[in-house]
């Protein structure tokens, strides 16, 4: 049966066939959205909480495990870590790989309502969660500076107008508000005065709840009219507070100007903001899932000049922080790749055939295969990202491979003398069945990721498919378009009348197969050294995998750091600030940088702060963003109590958000008994510090933050008719930044903040000046029933699956890899000898890598497998699927050894190398294996004649194919613009591949085949079975 016979006879049908399939990808190219990296729906979820004044000890055993509990009953939960800082939690759930996001979201939910009787009385408003996408970092960061208005204000205009506007911008999914906090208005109480007034803080407390109130009043009417009735009984500003009157004392009324401080300011003091060298407040941009990063850059951009107008003049709106000329240059460099490749693969067909006729018939096969992929690209929702972009640089060697088979097969006949229709006839049925089993196999390869699970099948998932999808596409057009175009373009063969060009490559191939033939025939008399190569082959394998190192990802330059600045545990404030200022100056000097934003305070402590640093073109700095980290530490001053940690920002992110950990890797210690884990852990960081693998470590330093702990004499309380709810209540009122009223606006809502005078707030001693009421009603100072010791607390109080852990952050030195970093770890740890109390274990990036490690070996046979099954089915036969799978072991010491030649990494990119090298190389086999059995079936040549021949015949084909894939990948191995550094290793591993599976598998596979033909036919006249190949038929 000829497939391609009704394509060859019409080829109207056949072009209108082809134009269907450019015009639907050319439109799905363009509805395609654009991203750094596949859209991956990694099943995590960070659940927020927030409690002002509250300390890390109380976060954690009020909010944090009640809430770990409620989450411990979901199912699919994997792994559950918690964050509780001064004032906030965080907890990080991740889920198994294959539970929906969206029902897990609704389970959160759900548990977070459950706990609400579990959780304090005293919390605004009940946790908030939402869904954490690795894959997904902030597009667009925008800071507002002003010189007249405060950061309150700026904060202000920013939520109620630009949050509000920018998340009505098509693609544009959260807006996050940093560098300060609401207006509000600050009761700053004075201890003296009101102990001298007689006045508690609740008194105070209560006249100002019961003075700001906002309640429906309803409405009267007369039958004829109706009035609204309203009152004067929201108070806005700082002046209206001041006059109300706590009491009448002695006749004359007591105000509260008269015991406090009454002003305009802010929700949370320690909160600030800024940008390069302006005090700012800050909006992170993220994307809609699936929405197109170039577009919604595009249409914030257009925004901006509206938005700037309705600011007030004084109000400057600026570009913070923007990813998508990062992103525009690495697509752009895809696609030029792309068509270098096209174009080198196309030369590859001229150089061979010497032909510009039968050039351009892959000029235009290849880009029909490749435009009807975005069809089936945007079928399934993918996304133009380097992964997918890579799928298609790499696709034009595979998709030019069926063009050259069925073009060389048809030009092989032309001259030899045969008609063009009836040599395109001919030749397409003859390599229809290899190209079908090429192809086949190929799909089996990629498909078979989508079964790893985990990490790599989310990762490469787009990437998979998208492959597959250009080999069945490039299938159809080899079968029904380049058939045709044979057929209506190739001339009748005339001898003596080809060009030099033709000329040339005549004795080419002429040189190539009688050099070929010469060496064939002393490997086949030498066929037990060949076998024995190939088996040398296997353990050299073997032994590259084990010595190469390895690492997660490539470190990929995304033109942005992210930087985290670590004050000594108890730093306050207004003493962590110029530390802060110390760094921003220095990062901000170095000639690489281009801009700075960042925060201070907030959820992080007092003694944090983070950065976003973003980077100049490579073009203009002209070293990777590593190397500008490595001068930065360098160049940094040294700052007493203060310490910065930067790293490259990466596409991919692991372990809850980049806010979350300091370094790509994280090692993790969890104990349920808490003396032993606090015992041990300055040990481990002391041990790790020690290791010249690791750098920028981030521990805990010191005993921990000062802690004043009020010691209560209960029974002396008891006496006075005090209890512990009136100790706590009184401290809350004076120390928590307590929120005790709401204003309420048209576009917002504000709040009225309770705290003594700071300047009663900076020493233990003030403590004694607070006062309680007794019983009887009268008045006490807490030093009465109490006294305070001095102690320490941790600064942040970490659980590991509900038990309390402690975090070391690090990263790996120049020149080390992942795989050595964490070798040396556990070497060190094991010198410990830790007890079993305490367990250790990598988390994040680390994490994610010895998971990837450990299933490396399974997918590459699982590969291997589905080949095997595929290869079995189609050719009946237990042997011929073996004879095909010995070319592999050639390229994988070609990849493995160019990778540990060229000091590389072995990564997942460079394990979709081998993937793909599986799928190439495989196919110069099918095309020697395939004619070989044809010959036996058909010309009754012995085992030995017809493979003999069919490596003769195949040697131009299997050249330009294996040529074809190589210049394809040399593109991606030679890049040096943005996003080279996931392209390259991909190149490298191909070509290496190639190179060597090229040189040895034109020699061992005869061989092979030879030797288990041998041995089937001694099996089978064991069996008393007919050994016939033409028994062996085909599917």
């Amino acid at each position: 049966m000829n497939l391609s016979g009704p394509f060859i006879k019409r080829p109207v049908a056949t072009m209108l066939l082809s134009l269907a399939i450019m015009l639907l990808g050319g439109v799905s190219f363009g509805l395609l959205p654009v991203s750094p990296l596949p859209q991956m729906d990694f099943p995590v979820i960070v659940v927020s909480a927030s409690l002002p004044g509250a300390s890390p000890e109380v976060m954690a055993s009020t909010v944090a495990t009640p809430l770990e509990r409620s989450f411990g009953a979901i199912a699919g939960v994997n792994t559950m870590s918690s964050r509780s800082s001064q004032g906030s939690t965080r907890v990080i759930l991740q889920f198994d790989q294959d539970r929906d996001i969206n029902g897990a979201a609704r389970e959160v939910q759900a548990a977070i309502n459950a706990s609400r009787n579990l959780l304090p009385s005293g919390m605004k408003s009940m946790p908030t969660y939402k869904k954490v996408n690795p894959s997904q970092a902030p597009i667009m960061v925008l800071s507002l500076t002003s010189d007249v208005l405060s950061k309150g204000e700026l904060y202000d205009l920013a939520s109620t107008i630009l949050s509000q506007s920018l998340s009505q911008v098509p693609g544009v999914g959260e807006v996050q508000i940093g560098g300060s906090s609401l207006p509000a208005v600050r009761i700053e109480l004075e201890p003296q005065l009101l102990n001298q007034y007689g006045v508690s803080l609740d008194d105070v407390r209560n006249t100002i709840a019961n003075a700001n109130v906002r309640r429906p009043k309803g409405a009267v009417s007369d039958g004829d009219r109706n009035w609204q009735i309203q009152a004067n009984d929201q108070l806005e500003k700082a002046k209206d507070y001041e006059p109300l009157i706590i009491r009448y004392q002695d006749g004359a009324a007591l105000r509260l100007s008269h015991v406090a401080k009454v002003k305009d300011s802010v929700e949370d003091r320690y909160n600030s903001g800024f940008f390069n060298n302006d005090a700012a407040v800050l909006l992170v941009v993220n994307r809609q899932a699936g929405a197109n990063i170039i577009e919604t850059v595009n249409a914030i951009k257009a925004q901006l000049p509206v938005l700037q107008a309705v600011l007030p003049a004084s109000v400057q709106l600026n570009l913070a922080m923007d990813r998508s000329p990062v992103i525009k240059a690495t697509l752009h460099e895809a696609e030029m790749t792309l068509l270098i490749a096209v174009a080198l693969v196309i030369l590859v067909v001229f150089l061979f055939l010497g032909n510009w006729r039968a050039s351009l018939i892959p000029t235009l096969a290849v880009p029909v295969s490749l435009v009807g992929t975005f069809a089936i690209m945007y079928l399934y929702g993918f996304s133009l990202n380097n992964l997918s972009l890579m799928a298609l640089i790499l696709a034009t060697g595979l998709v030019v491979d069926d063009a050259i088979v069925v073009l060389e097969n048809i030009s092989r006949h032309i001259d030899d003398g045969i008609a063009p229709m009836k040599a395109a006839l001919l030749g397409a049925k003859e390599v229809g069945f290899t190209l079908l089993s090429m192809n086949v196999s190929l799909v089996a390869v990629f498909l078979s990721i989508l079964f790893m699970g985990g990490i790599v099948e989310s990762l490469f998932r787009e990437f998979s498919i998208t492959l597959a999808a250009s080999i069945v596409v490039s299938l159809v057009v080899s079968l029904t378009l380049t058939p045709m175009l044979c057929a209506r373009w190739l001339k009748p063969h005339v001898p003596g009348t080809e060009n030099a060009m033709q000329r040339w490559s005549m004795r080419l191939n002429e040189r190539m197969v009688s050099g070929y033939a010469r060496s064939l025939d002393w490997v086949l008399r030498h066929q037990r050294l060949t076998l024995f190569s190939l088996l040398v082959t296997i353990g050299v394998n073997v032994a590259l995998y084990v010595v190469v190192p390895k690492t997660f990802m490539p470190q990929q330059d995304t033109g942005q750091l992210i930087g985290f600045v670590r004050g000594d545990d108890g730093l306050s404030f207004s003493v962590m600030q110029p530390k802060m200022e110390i760094f921003r100056k220095a990062v901000l000097a170095d000639p690489a940088v281009e801009s700075v934003a960042g925060f201070i305070g907030g959820n992080g402590g007092t003694n944090n702060a983070f950065m976003i640093v973003r980077l100049k073109p490579v073009s203009e700095r002209k070293v990777s963003s590593q190397k500008v980290i490595e001068r930065l530490r360098e160049n940094m001053p040294k700052v007493p109590g203060g310490r910065l940690m930067l790293m490259a920002d990466q596409d991919l992110q692991f372990g809850g958000g980049r806010e979350q950990t300091s370094s790509q890797y994280s090692y993790i210690l969890q104990s349920g008994d808490l003396g032993e884990l606090r015992a041990w852990y300055p040990k481990v960081v002391a041990a790790l510090k020690a290791l010249p693998e690791l750098t920028a470590i981030d521990a805990r330093e010191g005993r921990g933050a000062q802690q004043v702990t009020l010691v209560v004499d209960r029974d002396q309380a008891k006496r006075l008719g005090v209890d512990m709810d009136m100790v706590t209540a009184v401290l809350n009122n004076a120390y928590s930044q307590r929120q005790i009223s709401t204003i309420y606006d048209s576009l917002n809502q504000y709040q009225v903040v309770m705290e003594v005078n700071p300047k009663y707030a900076q020493d233990p001693e003030t403590l004694n000046q607070v006062q309680v009421i007794t019983a009887d009603g009268q008045r006490i100072p807490l030093s009465a029933i109490a006294h305070y010791e001095n102690s320490l607390q941790n600064d942040r109080v970490e659980h590991e699956g509900q038990f309390a852990s402690e975090t070391i952050s690090f990263d790996m030195a120049p020149g080390v890899t992942v795989e050595q970093g964490t070798t040396a770890i556990e070497h060190a740890i094991a010198k410990l000898g830790l007890p079993e109390e305490v367990i250790v274990k990598m988390a994040g990036t680390g994490d994610a890598f010895a998971a990837t490690q450990k299933s490396q070996p399974f997918m590459i046979l699982g590969a291997l497998v589905a080949v095997y099954l595929v290869l079995g089915i189609l050719y009946e036969s237990y042997i011929h699927p073996l004879t095909i799978l010995s070319t592999l072991p050639s390229a994988g010491v070609g990849a493995l050894l160019s990778i540990y030649l060229t000091g590389g990494e072995f990564s997942l990119i460079s394990l979709l190398g081998l993937f793909l090298l599986i799928g190439v190389v495989k196919k110069n086999a099918i095309l020697m294996i395939d004619l070989a059995l044809q010959l036996e079936r058909h010309a009754g040549l012995g085992p030995q004649e017809s493979i003999r021949s069919a490596c003769l015949q195949r040697l131009r084909p299997i050249l330009m194919t294996t040529l074809a894939a190589m210049l394809g990948a040399l593109p991606l191995m030679l890049s040096t613009a943005e996003g080279a550094e996931m392209r390259q290793p991909l190149g490298l591993t191909i070509i290496g591949g190639l190179l060597l599976s090229q040189i040895l598998t034109l020699y061992t596979t005869p061989v092979v085949y030879l030797y288990l033909d041998r041995m089937r036919r001694r099996f089978n006249k064991w069996r008393g079975v007919r050994t016939d190949a033409a028994l062996e038929t085909p599917l």
